[in-house]
């Protein structure tokens, strides 16, 4: 049985010119569908979300801006995952908190100039 199916996992994985790590970074809430949009093009087949700018103790924080982070970060690895079928992983905090992880590709909200 596992002669048949062996070379699917001895191989190296094709991947058709596909990236397969992507971090993507949110920032305020308006630029979200601009963000998903882009995601979905590049088709990755796994997504670290990160949303900058959220307090250490997010995940345990009881008060509105807590529980309105929490329902954003589950909506947009919902979205992603159903729109890339892709696996989906998120923190929130800071950048710092990803040392040592590798991503093909990074993406992020691009912030309004002031004219």
């Amino acid at each position: 049985m596992f002669a048949a199916v062996q070379d699917r996992f001895t191989q190296p994985m094709k991947t058709h010119g596909a990236m397969t790590d992507l971090l993507a970074i949110f920032g305020p809430t308006d630029t979200d569908s601009e963000l998903l949009t882009e995601i979905e093009r590049m088709r990755p087949s796994r997504v670290t979300v990160l949303i900058e700018g959220a307090d250490g103790d997010w995940a345990s924080d009881d008060s509105y801006a807590g529980e309105a982070l929490r329902e954003r970060m589950a909506a947009l690895m919902a979205l992603i995952e159903r729109r890339t079928r892709a696996t989906v992983v998120g923190v929130a905090g800071d950048r710092h908190q990803l040392a040592g992880w590798r991503f093909d590709r990074e993406v992020c909200a691009r912030m309004p100039v002031a004219a």
